[in-house]
């Protein structure tokens, strides 16, 4: 399935280490767009061992992961308003 994953991390003196390791749990798995925005094609299997990672790294009751997903990449377009540089994967 197609992911697009995006986090808000509270960053407060806890809040640096924590935002560090989101961001590279989440490198594993999907490529970076932009800030704390990610994307990529995984499994259901993937998608939840990523999902297990972040839930043990991030703070429940002040950070947050938000997951859209869909069938495959296709069905989404990407329309960039600003700046166009795309150092990530072109799709449809």
């Amino acid at each position: 399935m197609y992911i697009i994953l995006v986090y808000d991390i509270k960053t407060d003196d806890r809040g640096v280490k924590i935002l560090s390791k989101t961001f590279k749990t989440c490198k594993k798995y999907l490529n970076h767009i932009q800030n704390s925005v990610f994307e990529g094609e995984l499994s259901e299997g993937q998608l939840l061992k990523l999902k297990l990672e972040l839930n043990q790294i991030i703070r429940q009751t002040e950070d947050s992961v938000i997951v859209f997903s869909g069938r495959n990449k296709k069905w989404l377009n990407k329309d960039f308003w600003g700046k166009t540089e795309d150092n990530t994967d072109s799709f449809l």
